[in-house]
């Protein structure tokens, strides 16, 4: 009987998703993982240094290491090697795929050891650049910092090129509990080494979690017989093509990263800009952790199919709609929840004796003004891939290029002309990325030739209409029973307030979708309903959506 469980638990850690809701809810469930650790660790970090400048030292910190590896590998992996890779292994041509595979993980590795080198070396004067307004020796500390993040962004990109393979062959638990385990390293760390290196411990814990990363992913690699056979050439097909449609990308997201980039600039000229920049940097998080589990969850799942039907354009049509459809519906009521509850929900989450009541008001002031683009953020991660997968590049590019632009100029007159706080950084983020949404969208739908849009237009309003009733729903009874009911200076009175007002926000949303036939609605309470038979409910629910297979 033991052996015949493990057996079973086995078969489902390395079987593979077949369609695209069975897919993201796997996603779903490791990302849901990844950061309830991820805020476990932002929990610690806050309990023991508050929203301190060291804090703020240490996020600013980690800016200039993930700008480099959002500009070498993710622009390749998000946009080019999965459609390239996917387009391989669906004409079985396996060692072709594996050795293109393995020489962009080379040219990746050495194009950011360089960049890497240069960073290490010049860690001083680039901190001082980003962030003018921090005294000296917090950008001694910056730079001390930055030096040892770099290094665990090396094994970083490793883990990604092994998530990257795994998702091409629609595996996708182990890159997400191998991403989980990441933020499980950081807080070991920091319980380990904080009382020896204080804020450095976090640090280490980036090295140690990428480490935890790569080596997670490895039997698996092994087991889809993934061989690593770089050819040292760039004159492969396969790289050329690659390159070709990966330089948009990797601009984009380069002109993106500089704005989060400037982002520290910008808070650094406000006054206490360290604590300053605690607070935008946990309220973003926070607003981000529905735009990851729903949105990237269901773009990463419809991705791989989109690609596959690039040349299918009806096909292309349905699966993007449905998607679109079923991201909607799961993220309109957590961005009014998060509206409507942002104070409770801010000292739930941080609300450790270092975070006082002044940073808690201001987070979240901050994250409410965030949670009016989560629908947006989320839907443009599904808009971008649409056009990835059609191999176009280049309109994510210039769309995003003139949002980032956007959101650059209006934080700068808010700071500066305005003389407005850091949540006004949030209200800049929140128009560029809903512009940045409606325009990618206008242009998809030219692209290819026009979704039904009466279909789509009456879904949106029906889901629309429930989320508004569904704020209300939350916004009454959190009044009503903060002022009659609970002592709201009680933990457990604060999480009976916002657990109550929550099941009765979201229960009318569902009750109200169903009511007004909303498809998605009627998956869902399926699935609820029938939970023990999950599997063969998601297997029905998108049998026509993704049809496509291959084997190794």
């Amino acid at each position: 009987m033991t052996n015949n469980f493990l057996r079973k638990g086995l078969s489902i850690l390395v079987s593979r998703q077949t369609n695209i809701l069975t897919a993201a809810f796997i996603i779903m469930a490791t990302i849901l993982l990844s950061q309830v650790l991820g805020l476990v660790r932002q929990r610690l970090l806050v309990a023991i240094f508050g929203a301190s400048d060291i804090l703020g030292v240490y996020l600013a910190s980690s800016r200039l290491p993930d700008f480099l590896f959002q500009l070498v590998i993710a622009g390749a992996l998000s946009s080019a090697f999965i459609p390239v890779f996917s387009d391989y292994l669906g004409k079985q041509k396996y060692e072709e795929a594996h050795r293109v595979a393995s020489t962009l993980l080379v040219l990746g590795l050495i194009s950011f050891s360089i960049l890497a080198v240069i960073l290490f070396i010049f860690a001083g004067v680039f901190s001082k650049m980003m962030a003018p307004g921090f005294s000296s020796e917090q950008i001694t500390m910056m730079a001390t910092l930055m030096r040892i993040i770099i290094i665990g962004e090396l094994f970083f990109i490793v883990g990604s090129f092994f998530s990257a393979v795994l998702q091409s062959y629609n595996h996708f638990f182990i890159p997400g509990i191998a991403a989980a385990l990441y933020n499980l390293g950081m807080i070991i760390s920091i319980i380990i080494f904080y009382p020896l290196a204080g804020i450095f411990s976090a640090a280490y814990g980036v090295i140690l979690g990428a480490f935890i990363f790569v080596v997670i992913q490895l039997p698996l690699i092994k087991d889809v017989k993934f061989a690593f056979k770089p050819s040292f050439s760039i004159k492969e097909s396969g790289i050329i093509q690659v390159v070709k449609l990966m330089w948009p990308r990797t601009l984009s997201i380069a002109i993106f990263q500089l704005g989060t980039v400037i982002t520290v600039t910008l808070v650094s000229f406000l006054p206490f800009p360290g604590r300053n920049y605690v607070i935008f940097d946990y309220a973003q998080t926070l607003a981000f952790a529905p735009v990851v589990l729903f949105g990237q969850a269901i773009a990463q799942a419809a991705f791989p199919v989109l690609s596959r039907e690039k040349d299918k354009l009806e096909d292309f049509k349905t699966t993007f709609i449905t998607s679109f459809n079923q991201m909607l519906y799961l993220v309109l009521p957590i961005s009014v929840l998060f509206f409507v509850l942002r104070i409770p929900i801010v000292r739930l989450i941080y609300g450790a004796a270092q975070f006082d009541w002044g940073a808690t008001v201001l987070t979240g002031r901050t994250l409410a003004f965030f949670s009016l683009s989560i629908f947006a953020q989320s839907l443009t991660y599904l808009v971008s891939r649409g056009f990835y997968a059609l191999h176009d590049t280049k309109i994510p590019l210039i769309v995003g290029t003139a949002t980032t632009i956007l959101m650059i100029g209006l934080g700068a007159l808010f700071i500066f002309v305005n003389h407005l706080g850091v949540e006004s950084l949030a209200i800049a983020f929140s128009i560029a990325s809903i512009a940045n949404l409606l325009i990618s969208f206008f242009l998809l739908d030219r692209k290819i030739g026009g979704f039904r849009k009466s279909t789509l237009l009456f879904s949106i309003a029906k889901i629309s209409l429930a989320t508004i009733f569904t704020g209300l729903a939350l916004y009454v009874p959190i009044k009503l029973l903060d002022k009659l009911v609970f002592d709201t200076t009680k933990t457990i009175n604060l999480i009976l307030l916002t657990g109550v007002s929550s099941f009765l926000g979201l229960s009318l949303y569902l009750f109200l979708t169903w009511l007004f036939d909303v498809k998605e609605a009627s998956t869902f309470l399926l699935i609820f309903r029938k939970i023990g038979n999950w599997r063969e409910i998601l297997r029905r629910s998108e049998e026509a959506i993704d049809g496509t297979s291959f084997k190794v």
